[in-house]
């Protein structure tokens, strides 16, 4: 079978890898694609804000399986137009995704369901916002309501800071792109921050490995958001009980809110949780895998990823089990100078056949291009370098070690990847 892998990052190597491993797949083709996906795909170039350009590449490939991984072209309506086509997608529709295209849509669909979160105050206007800051003590959180490629939530330690926020919201200038006609006001809760992604075929809710993200650039998670510094996976981070309690409390209902509304859920829905003194707290939803979640979760996947996505297309996820590999893995996000602000990009990237010699280690691309025969940087998370272990310490130190052996000009990589966790291991 010819799966086609929509996307251009990290996420997108990781999936292309596993789905690479399958008996039943002959061919994998990435669309764009990076320099890395090239080494184990059939590159094919396409758009990804360009809806026409990737059904045209999709009809005329005629795949088993197509595989959207970024959010964008779920936003467009790919699985929409892909399924009238007669496709076999994995990913929501549009109108689905919108639990992630749309922060105030999630919040209110949260609220009309009892699903546990953070009190809120969707505002469309900076007089709006003025005014509801009056319920927020501070620190409040201020969030783009659309798109922001995981940079669109601003941690806000007075009012005035967050009136600013949610100016600079509304104007464009924050982010660098078109202003939002509505921002969220959130409470700030506090805890650990988990990632948990569940496979969904619209009816069940068949949960990965818990992993736990790095978002802030700077160590001792200090700086702005980034789409993603490292994460981590081990079975330690949820017990089976906290598990069960979140796919019952949150994902179920979830998928039996959006049904009931016409709108049924298929593809992965990611919760992003806040263990807080009363319980997990829904931070936010994405309607696809994360990045860099998916290359620490696909990287214990002992189950064919192949099966398990058919399965969920045809709805057969209460059929299915999945196998994990005992032990962590960590991924290392490995960055362009500057990144989330400005950075240079076209610097030779050096050492990553040295790298992957690393025992347990794979190294997923996300800003890479060939040039001239050469790889090259291309983006502002350039690679994740990710590995696999008996336990965590080893797979971080099995990270590090391959990545102090990759060399690009302006590298930057966090250090302290899952030293939390460390801490409370000790």
């Amino acid at each position: 079978m010819k799966v086609l892998v929509i996307g251009s990052g990290g996420r997108e190597h990781a999936l292309a890898w596993a789905l690479k491993q399958s008996a039943r797949v002959t061919e994998v083709v990435c669309a764009p694609g990076n320099g890395g996906m090239a080494q184990i795909a059939r590159l094919a170039p396409v758009v990804l804000s360009d809806l026409d350009s990737m059904v045209e590449l999709a009809v005329r490939e005629e795949p088993g399986m197509v595989v959207v991984g970024p959010e964008l072209p779920l936003a467009l309506g790919l699985v929409d137009v892909l399924r009238e086509r007669g496709l076999r997608v994995f990913g929501p529709t549009q109108a689905a995704a919108m639990l992630e295209t749309s922060k105030s849509f999630a919040k209110r669909f949260l609220q009309r369901y009892q699903i546990p979160t953070a009190n809120y105050a969707v505002c469309t206007s900076a007089a709006e916002v003025e005014k509801a800051l009056e319920l927020f003590h501070a620190p409040m959180v201020v969030k783009a309501d659309g798109l922001a490629a995981g940079k669109g939530v601003v941690i806000c330690q007075t009012r005035r800071a967050a009136l600013e926020a949610a100016q600079g919201l509304f104007s464009g200038e924050l982010l660098g792109i078109d202003g939002e006609r509505q921002v969220v006001i959130e409470e700030f809760l506090t805890g650990d921050e988990v990632s948990f992604l569940c496979l969904c075929d619209g009816l069940t809710a068949l949960p990965l490995v818990a992993a736990q993200d790095h978002k802030r650039v700077g160590e001792g998670d200090t700086g702005p958001n980034t789409g993603g510094m490292g994460v981590y996976s081990t079975d330690t981070i949820l017990d089976a009980e906290t598990q069960e309690w979140v796919v019952r409390h949150i994902a179920e209902p979830t998928l039996r809110g959006m049904a009931a509304e016409g709108t049924p859920f298929t593809g992965v829905l990611y919760i992003g949780l806040m263990m807080t003194a009363r319980g997990p707290q829904v931070l936010e939803f994405n309607a696809r895998f994360g990045d860099p979640e998916t290359q620490a979760i696909l990287a214990r996947l002992d189950s064919d990823l192949t099966e398990v996505l058919d399965a969920a297309i045809d709805g057969r996820l209460a059929e299915t089990e999945l196998r994990w590999k005992p032990g962590a893995s960590a991924c290392v996000i490995a960055c362009s100078g500057g990144y989330p602000g400005s950075y240079e990009t076209g610097k030779p990237i050096l050492g990553l056949e040295a790298a992957a010699q690393v025992d347990g280690v794979v190294v997923f691309h996300s800003g890479t291009a060939r040039r001239a025969g050469n790889l090259v940087t291309s983006g502002g998370r350039v690679l994740g370098v990710t590995a696999v272990s008996d336990d965590l310490r080893n797979a971080l130190g099995r990270a590090y070690e391959a990545m102090d052996r990759i060399v690009f000009d302006g590298i930057y990589f966090r250090r302290d990847i899952g030293h939390k966790a460390l801490r409370k291991e000790a």
